[in-house]
């Protein structure tokens, strides 16, 4: 089981009634949040989530509006008592930038791992997950990221037993494992049937859309993009300015074959966004476009 929530929806400033965009995914214990704006904090506890179990925080860039909030963030977790390591991941620049906002942060009971990448993206493999970020196209370097768990296929008994594996190993080559006795061994695949549909995952703000939008977040149990303008008139801003508008990320939803599409980041001048939810919907009938604090459970399928 995989809870996701969209703690904020906002892009640029916070709002009186919308907070900047953050994304919480919590699984298996371990929580992950990406992008940590303005208010997030009070945003994580408006939900009635906590910071403490935070393991691993990503940037997408480095705008004000999705890393200013990171030394209230850390501060708000070392008076949790959390002694745990904490891994930060984000593109070229994460240590000039970790350090340079920490200067109001020195002193934390935990130590902060940075995992700075570039390129076209990087995979990290961490707490049962894997967290892939990829190239976009915004105005400064800009990745989206995907999270996956995957799902091994059901252990066969019959097969364990009809190739001589002893009890003790049933375990370990369900988890995946090979296992060596002596002279013999045995692989994972002698026991397990075809792979399962795991979860997926992904979300992607402050970019044009692209290929590499498209290639990743194809398969989506959930998607969350940006979609900073819904007005037809603002689009030659939102080309200018390198963001998204709501129909373009209704489209690349649909073309992507995702199964529920989530739009954030809305721009302050936009009011209600939900006034465009009739033409989104009509684009690609599985798109919302939440409120602060929405949030779901995605579970594996049967």
């Amino acid at each position: 089981m995989v809870d996701v929530t969209l703690l904020g929806t906002g892009g640029m400033m916070p709002l009186p009634y919308r907070w900047l965009t953050s994304l919480m995914v919590r699984y298996n214990g371990s929580s992950l949040l990406i992008d940590c704006g303005e208010g997030t904090q009070i945003a994580m506890r408006e939900r009635g989530w906590s910071a403490n179990p935070i393991d691993v925080i990503c940037f997408t860039h480095y705008h004000a509006d999705h890393i200013s909030g990171l030394p209230g963030l850390l501060l708000d977790m070392a008076n949790s008592d959390r002694t745990d390591p904490v891994t930060i991941i984000g593109p070229k620049g994460l240590a000039r930038v970790v350090s340079g906002l920490r200067v109001i942060a020195p002193e934390l009971p935990f130590d902060i791992e940075l995992k700075e990448f570039s390129g076209q993206g990087e995979t990290f493999e961490l707490f049962g997950y894997t967290l892939k970020s990829f190239r976009v196209n915004h105005s400064v370097p800009c990745y989206g990221y995907t999270f996956e768990i995957a799902r091994a296929g059901r252990f066969d008994k019959d097969a364990a037993e009809a190739n001589g594996i002893p009890l003790e190993y049933w375990g370990r080559l369900q988890k995946g494992e090979t296992v060596t006795n002596g002279d013999v061994t045995y692989e994972p695949s002698m026991v397990l049937g075809p792979a399962r549909k795991g979860i997926k995952v992904s979300y992607c703000t402050d970019t044009r859309p692209v290929e590499s939008i498209s290639e990743n977040i194809s398969g989506s149990d959930l998607c969350i993009l940006e979609g900073m303008y819904g007005d037809a008139e603002d689009y030659e801003k939102a080309v200018k300015k390198k963001h998204m508008t709501m129909q373009e990320a209704a489209k690349l939803a649909k073309d992507a074959d995702v199964s529920e599409l989530w739009l954030t980041h809305f721009s302050p001048a936009m009011g209600r966004a939900d006034r465009f939810a009739d033409e989104i919907k009509g684009i690609f009938e599985n798109a919302v476009i939440p409120k602060d604090g929405r949030t779901t459970e995605l579970n594996f399928e049967e």
